[in-house]
């Protein structure tokens, strides 16, 4: 498989290689939203926006939640970019000096000797593969040894899930810009596929839809505090106050947006994920299909804590649906737990020719 490979050994052979890792580890979770960091040494996470400012070509001038402050306000000779897209990296010079910085920070200023594992999307190509180590390894962090851990598999782990001895196990992770679909059985991927559907479809269909009904221009931020809102629990199906320019006037204006056109302009997408769901179940072998039908399906990420979602999944598959309880850091969670406990080793991709 090139860079990235499984390796075939035995849980002793592959103990006796891990035995020099020591001290200081990273576990990075790379979204296009939001910036996933677990570190050993503090035993925390740090969740911040994945974005960058940068005047002129090289000239970073915030990142992170302060470069989000920055999102569709900066003026034209400033820059705010995501360096991921789509579950890749999409900027690798960009989201090379993310990388840098809040290592630095975690770090204190000074880079230390450390190891790193990433979480990393299933279906994706060896060339995509090979860029997450690259992007360490060119990041100028001091990186002892890299190590990938299948996304899906950490996520599992992150939902408290035992993936080394479970079978029959069905995820859906929402992020920003795909969803990735999985089923799981020993700590392997069975099937998987990524959508092209996610967080920033939700934003822009919803941008579209109020521009066309209510003659109003608004921006991502807007919609995705509209979509968080509309589909919260506590506030659901609420009616909701924007604004925005009106499209006619071009002036400042003040709108109440019915709560069930919000509804409405989302079901069609996530009727997607969830017809797609079930056509990965449809083909998963019987054995594991028996299994999720007892367990039911387990649903995550950034942009899945949608109620109109969880209903459309469960009269889809027909199925109990399991709610993460932080679906942003379920995947980073799950690395702790690796980086922790080494009797999980088995589950990460080993990256032969460094030190």
């Amino acid at each position: 498989m090139g860079l990235f490979s499984r390796k075939e050994e035995n849980n002793d052979s592959r103990q006796a290689r891990f035995k020099g890792l020591s001290g200081s580890a990273f576990g990075l979770d790379l979204g296009t939203w939001s910036f996933r960091l677990y570190n050993s040494q503090t035993d925390r996470v740090l969740v911040e926006r994945n974005m960058i400012a940068v005047r002129g070509r090289n000239t970073m001038i915030a990142y992170g939640d302060e470069a989000f402050e920055m999102y569709e306000k900066a003026p034209s000779g400033i820059q705010v970019s995501f360096p991921m897209g789509g579950g890749v990296i999409a900027d690798i010079r960009n989201m090379e000096m993310l990388v840098r910085e809040f290592i630095r920070d975690e770090q204190r200023g000074s880079f230390r000797p450390a190891d790193y594992y990433i979480s990393i999307p299933t279906d994706v190509t060896e060339v995509e593969r090979k860029a997450f180590c690259d992007l360490i390894r060119e990041a100028g962090i001091r990186a002892r040894n890299i190590f990938g851990v299948e996304r899906a598999v950490a996520d599992c782990l992150g939902l408290g899930i035992d993936v080394m001895n479970s079978q029959g196990i069905l995820i859906v992770d929402v992020g920003y810009d795909t969803t990735e679909v999985s089923v799981l059985s020993f700590g392997g991927i069975v099937l998987s596929k990524i959508l092209k559907v996610g967080g920033h479809t939700f934003d822009t269909a919803i941008v579209n839809a109020v521009r066309k009904e209510q003659n109003l221009q608004i921006g991502m931020k807007t919609a995705e505090k509209i979509r968080i809102s509309a589909d919260r629990t506590d506030s659901y199906g609420a009616d909701q106050t924007v604004y925005g320019r009106d499209i006619l006037s071009g002036l400042p204006v003040e709108r109440t947006l019915p709560g069930e056109f919000i509804i409405e302009t989302l079901s069609d997408l996530y009727s997607q994920i969830a017809g797609d769901t079930r056509i990965l179940l449809e083909r998963t072998p019987p054995e594991l299909s028996a299994d999720i039908y007892r367990q039911g399906i387990y649903i995550t990420g950034g942009a899945s804590q949608s109620e109109t979602l969880t209903n459309l999944m469960q009269q889809e598959v027909h199925r109990i649906v399991n709610i993460a309880s932080d679906p942003v850091c379920s995947a980073v969670i799950g690395l702790g737990q690796i980086i922790r406990n080494r009797s999980l080793l088995p589950l990460v991709f080993t990256i032969e020719g460094l030190a």
